[in-house]
């Protein structure tokens, strides 16, 4: 239920820490960034998080603001079979029920609440807060706890941890410290069935188009090393665009890509050109430059937006009047790309620490 008072209910959480759920892909938890930090600033404590996927901890578990994430596999398998769900709902109860936000787009997780001693004017819902006509969901996360600061956008920090591993990983792989630009050519409903489902995924674009891109992008930028990004399944996908492309310099890294070296790397490249997808939001929470293809979901709504001034082109096209990532042409990135402004080489923080 909507409860505008509810950032004045800090007394009466045991532990005093708002809690967030989102159970969503990679990228709706980076677009989580802003509220997040927010919320840590309003309450002066860190954010408790109520998520489901593999991605979650890995992503945000050492950002600041961040404070304990509670992780199940699925929200919507029933009770009884779940004892992830158990699990979360007994770390729900020794916390402590308090204010909480609600910004999932369906109640399957709100039964994990409800056993855990939550009540509703404990909790804003989302659902009370309808998107409006063009509106970013970040600026619905913003109206979602009425703060009055200016909206911000998506923020991921970088640990040395995870900056020295990229170093022996990059040095491992023979791509040393040369700039790099990435290419993130599929997700994961694009492996959805396997290859032969492409041509009908909305975020699927041709290897041929990619190609033509890749070759583009090598002969302007000859002193940069390009990797193709992804997860496991995408990498035989990333091998028949590299056979395609022929060009030198072009890795494909889809096989050894966990979460935290993937911000590294983000954080540490020229620049991405993507689909829409979750490396898309994490570019642009770490100042990554790009160009950013879009197929049937709304750029309004889910477009990249970072905290920095870092270029993000976002490009769309129509196919029989309709939105299609097909109606995007070769041409059409190709020249968004030659509109960008490609970060240096390493930011200056990063080449400090290289000389010392």
């Amino acid at each position: 239920m909507q409860n505008s008072s509810l950032l004045n209910l800090k007394e009466i959480s045991p532990c005093g820490r708002p809690l967030v759920v989102r159970c969503g892909a990679f990228g709706d938890m980076v677009l989580l960034t802003p509220l997040i930090r927010e919320l840590q600033q309003k309450f002066q404590q860190p954010v408790d998080i109520l998520t489901s996927g593999a991605w979650s901890i890995p992503l945000l578990q050492d950002q600041p603001g961040v404070g304990e994430i509670i992780s199940v596999r699925s929200r919507k398998t029933p009770y009884w079979l779940a004892p992830d769900q158990r699990h979360a709902v007994a770390r729900l109860r020794l916390r402590g029920a308090g204010p909480t936000w609600y910004c999932d787009g369906n109640d399957a997780a709100k039964s994990m609440l409800m056993r855990a001693g939550f009540i509703a004017s404990q909790i804003v819902d989302v659902a009370d807060y309808p998107l409006l006509p063009c509106e970013h969901v970040i600026e619905q996360w913003h109206r979602l706890i009425h703060s009055k600061s200016p909206i911000m956008g998506c923020e991921l920090q970088v640990s040395n941890i995870q900056q020295n591993d990229l170093d022996h990983w990059l040095a491992a792989r023979a791509m040393g410290v040369a700039p790099l630009i990435l290419v993130q050519v599929g997700n994961k409903r694009t492996m959805r069935r396997g290859l032969r489902r492409l041509a009908i995924n909305t975020k699927y674009w041709p290897i041929e188009r990619w190609a033509a891109v890749l070759r583009h992008v090598s002969k302007a930028c000859p002193s940069h090393a390009i990797a193709l990004l992804g997860t496991g399944p995408e990498y035989a996908l990333n091998q028949e665009v590299a056979s395609a492309a022929d060009v030198t310099r072009l890795y494909n890294v889809a096989d050894d890509l966990p979460i935290g070296r993937l911000i590294a790397l983000l954080a540490r490249a020229a620049a991405l050109i993507t689909v829409d997808s979750g490396p898309a939001h994490a570019a642009a929470a770490v100042g990554c430059p790009q160009v950013v293809l879009f197929g049937k979901a709304s750029p309004a709504l889910y477009r990249p937006w970072g905290y920095t001034n870092a270029d993000v082109a976002v490009l769309t096209g129509q196919v029989d009047g309709q939105p299609n990532m097909l109606g995007i042409s070769t041409q059409d990135v190709i020249k968004a790309w030659e509109g960008i402004r490609l970060r240096a080489a390493y930011p200056a923080s990063l080449a400090q620490r290289l000389d010392a």
